[in-house]
């Protein structure tokens, strides 16, 4: 479903926490082969697709407007991108009034190289968390980021694998995503910044990473999450979170008024339908 459209429904400041990875604008226009003539599985989707950079932007506009609505007056948003989008979204996440918190390296430990020779091999993509305003009092864990970080005050630069082995979701053999994220990431994004109870909206469910990670974080932690299409929900489904079309997944334990409305699933997971 359109998750704009989705979000819509959703009640006003019902969110604690955004984590967003959306349609990075990467423009490709050519396919890529590496050195022995296989060729590299890029974002080629319709949904990475625009007619420039103003389309982009309104798009950005939209959806962060939208998350901003749904946001707690303590809430906070974690958006990660590359070079292509990542400075146009945090332009604009400050025009919306949200407050930058830090911007987070996440370096990748096994990066894809620049195969033609032209560039530096890109080896990172940015993080920017925010809270909705200056004057939010938003969550962060100190004390658990020194923990994950063997007592050390953990730094913005992050160096995690891509989604390799057995984590990476696929679909006859090939990979069901292009940019499914390490749950390692996910994991210390939710640890850093969500307290028990909190709701974490995810606008761009891709693979389900965000639900399927949450459980491990808090078992008190609920976490909503808004699929973006039927295929989407079906690679989300082989990874413990199932979604579909005009739907929105609670994981996690119910809280008071939660518990009407709601059907458990094959995953344990708590779905709410919102219709079509």
């Amino acid at each position: 479903g359109d998750s704009l459209e989705i979000m819509e429904r959703l009640p006003g400041e019902s969110i604690d926490l955004v984590f967003a990875d959306p349609p990075y604008n990467l423009q490709l226009s050519k396919e890529l082969y590496r050195p022995n003539m296989t060729r590299v599985e890029g974002v080629d989707a319709d949904w990475d697709r625009f007619d420039g950079f103003r389309q982009y932007d309104d798009f950005t506009r939209a959806w962060l407007s939208g998350c901003r609505r749904l946001l707690r007056e303590d809430g906070g948003l974690w958006v990660i991108g590359t070079y292509h989008n990542i400075h146009r979204v945090g332009a604009i996440l400050q025009d919306l009034g949200y407050w930058i918190l830090n911007d987070v390296l996440w370096i990748k430990a096994n990066p894809t190289p620049n195969f033609r020779g032209t560039r530096f091999t890109n080896a990172h993509e940015i993080l920017i968390w925010a809270s909705k305003s200056k004057k939010a009092r938003y969550s962060f864990n100190h004390h658990a980021m020194k923990s994950l970080n063997g007592g050390k005050q953990m730094r913005s630069d992050w160096y995690i694998p891509l989604c390799t082995g057995s984590e990476r979701i696929k679909r006859d053999g090939k990979k069901a995503h292009a940019t499914q994220k390490p749950e390692a990431l996910l994991y210390r994004v939710l640890l850093a910044s969500t307290d028990p109870g909190d709701v974490v909206l995810d606008p761009f469910f891709g693979t389900g990473t965000t639900g399927a990670t949450s459980p491990g974080i808090r078992s008190s932690t609920a976490v909503t999450t808004v699929a973006t299409g039927t295929a989407v929900g079906e690679v989300a489904d082989q990874h413990s979170a199932v979604t579909g079309v005009g739907e929105v997944v609670r994981v996690g334990r119910r809280r008071g008024s939660e518990r009407q409305s709601q059907r458990s699933n094959r995953c344990g997971c708590e779905k709410l339908t919102l219709g079509h």
